[in-house]
């Protein structure tokens, strides 16, 4: 199989692990089941695709990437606030790399008793897609240090679905898939890494660790 269509499949993949935990969700099964399952299944493809992040080596050597246990606290229903200015802004991939992004959506949650908000941004490559890009307090210890990713729809990483309440735009912030960029398991890959305004002071201590 050619590179390229190696990609498509992996990225087929990555899209319908999300596509069956969006179904599941929606269906009610139990949200840490769930959240097994989707890792399972995506260790599986780490460990096995040769387009995975990991190199050859790596893969050799795989025995699965490391969580934060399940935890329901890191879980928020937000309303995305579209009466933002849609800024332009160029995001470092690396020392020589960049690439533009566009604001298009602000959203508000509360991480214990601290109120923060995100920026969701349209990457501005071709056919276009939403990305929600953020850096914690884990990042000093147990996290990638530039940062995480939420969901990127480009790769086929998809926010919970939307819904349509009196025409406010809805989504499901679940940080227990809070996940890394490509860049933090070698350094064959460059990625858009979480603006200052997506750097957050909290703790969010869900989803994906460093995998180093």
């Amino acid at each position: 199989m050619s590179n390229y269509l190696a990609l498509y499949d992996y990225r087929s993949q990555v899209a319908a692990s999300y596509r069956e935990r969006n179904r599941a969700l929606c269906a009610g099964e139990d949200a840490a089941i769930v959240l097994r399952h989707f890792r399972e299944r995506k260790d599986q493809l780490f460990l096995t695709h040769s387009q995975s992040a990991l190199d050859e080596g790596q893969r050799r050597q795989f025995h699965g990437l490391r969580y934060f246990s399940y935890n329901p606290t890191m879980c928020f229903a937000v309303t995305i606030d579209t009466n933002v200015e849609p800024r332009q802004q160029q995001i470092a991939m690396d020392a020589h790399e960049s690439m533009t992004m566009t604001t298009v959506g602000l959203v508000r949650f509360t991480v214990g008793e601290t109120p923060v908000e995100l920026s969701v941004y349209w990457l501005n490559i071709y056919g276009g897609g939403l990305f929600l890009p953020f850096r914690d307090a884990t990042y000093t210890s147990e996290t990638y240090g530039s940062g995480r990713y939420l969901f990127d729809t480009i790769k086929g990483s998809d926010p919970v679905p939307f819904t349509n309440t009196h025409d406010e735009k809805q989504i499901i912030l679940d940080f227990n898939y809070a996940y890394n960029p490509s860049c933090s398991y070698n350094d064959r890959w460059v990625c858009p890494l979480a603006p200052a305004e997506n750097r957050l002071d909290v703790l969010i201590p869900a989803g994906e660790k460093n995998y180093k």
